[in-house]
């Protein structure tokens, strides 16, 4: 699709232009723009002649005034393009990821290849600096343990799990397979499995299908909320105790806290929880633990480079391990609907069934959330 002729400006008026701010230090991208990208959205022809940028991150480029079309700068991501203009785009550093200081912190690493690796993460450890955080984290001891990741966004993480929540996490080594990671995400593709101990006898599986959004009141909070984003937590039950049961959760989604949040709707908070769950009086406090006894026990996705069907599983660490054999020994002839090693009842089918949907998915996938973050929390 050809430029259509466009009107001229009046007489005098400047040429519109935002003033961004001074980029020339910045690595430069200069593009054109092909004629079979002509009337779509600046984001979509930047995402598809740079695939190893997420949308997300390019919209964020966009706004920050580091593109520009034909010499002007562009703040709108959904601004149509037609053959033949011009685009400079000045890629961004992950300045927070720079300021961070290599430290050598312990990683139990679990697997590990040209494209990325997964962590067990232990309770207690936070992932990324951020306020009253800001050293003594996984992307610290990420840098060290790998210096070359210091040039992706973020180290290349691309979900996080709370300090105080262990398990699986799987780190990109690549740009490239960070941003096929972030759209395996987005898609819903890559599956997730928690072992979390919920306060209270659950009587049967289901599913919490409610939005999560900030606290209207307790912004350092998160709740299910009528303007929140979609969130859905699939549980099952494996294991009842006397006032505890001990739960498998599957996410579809990735809110901040939302097994937490989802459980504490559903009227079983998890046990040990400092922030969720205190005002649900009615469920007896159960045996005291120091963190939310909540676990990611299973990770399974698609690798970005071989689109291989991967899986990893962890074992309960040791905390939550004794607390599973002190809940057993409190109630010797508790309800055991599934024995806790029995996971596989969790796979919801097998493996190839699982790889046809999560590939179709990602087929689907076209149209990304603009405002979604690249780590998905």
């Amino acid at each position: 699709m050809k430029n259509p002729e466009r009107k001229k400006a009046a007489a005098g008026s400047p040429e519109p232009r935002s003033g961004p701010g001074d980029y020339s230090a910045n690595p430069r991208t200069a593009l054109n723009v092909p004629a079979e990208c002509g009337g779509q959205r600046l984001d979509q022809i930047l995402a598809l002649l740079l695939a190893q940028h997420s949308r997300s991150r390019l919209q964020g480029w966009i706004r920050a005034g580091r593109v520009a079309v034909g010499g002007t700068t562009v703040l709108e991501p959904r601004q149509r393009l037609w053959a033949g203009e011009t685009i400079e785009m000045a890629e961004a550093a992950d300045e927070r990821a720079e300021s961070s200081t290599p430290e050598d912190i312990p990683l139990q690493v679990v697997y590990e290849d040209e494209s990325l690796l997964v962590i067990d993460k232990p309770a207690g450890l936070v992932v990324h600096p951020g306020n009253g955080n800001w050293s003594g984290t996984v992307l610290n001891a990420l840098l060290h343990r790998s210096p070359e990741l210091g040039r992706l966004p973020r180290a290349g993480i691309v979900h996080r799990l709370d300090k105080d929540t262990s398990g699986l996490m799987v780190v990109a080594r690549t740009l490239e397979a960070q941003t096929d990671l972030v759209r395996q995400l987005q898609a819903r593709s890559v599956r997730r499995h928690y072992l979390a101990v919920a306060r209270g006898r659950v009587e049967s599986s289901g599913t919490v299908d409610a939005p999560i959004g900030r606290h209207p009141t307790q912004r350092t909070r998160m709740a299910v909320v009528s303007t929140g984003k979609p969130a859905r937590t699939h549980y099952r039950v494996l294991e009842r105790f006397v006032d505890c049961t001990l739960l498998e959760c599957e996410l579809e989604s990735g809110r901040t806290h939302q097994i937490r949040v989802h459980m504490t709707a559903a009227g079983h908070p998890l046990l040990g929880d400092p922030t969720y769950g205190s005002g649900v009086n009615r469920l007896p406090k159960g045996l005291a633990f120091p963190r939310q006894a909540l676990h990611a026990s299973r990770l399974a996705l698609l690798h970005p480079l071989t689109g291989a069907a991967m899986l990893w599983r962890s074992d309960l660490p040791a905390d939550m391990a004794a607390l599973l054999e002190l809940l057993r020994r409190q109630a010797p002839l508790a309800c055991a609907d599934q024995p806790v090693a029995d996971q596989s009842h969790g796979d919801h089918g097998d493996e190839e069934t699982w790889r046809g949907q999560a590939e179709a998915n990602l087929a689907d996938d076209d149209d990304e959330d603009e405002d979604g973050d690249l780590v998905a929390p």
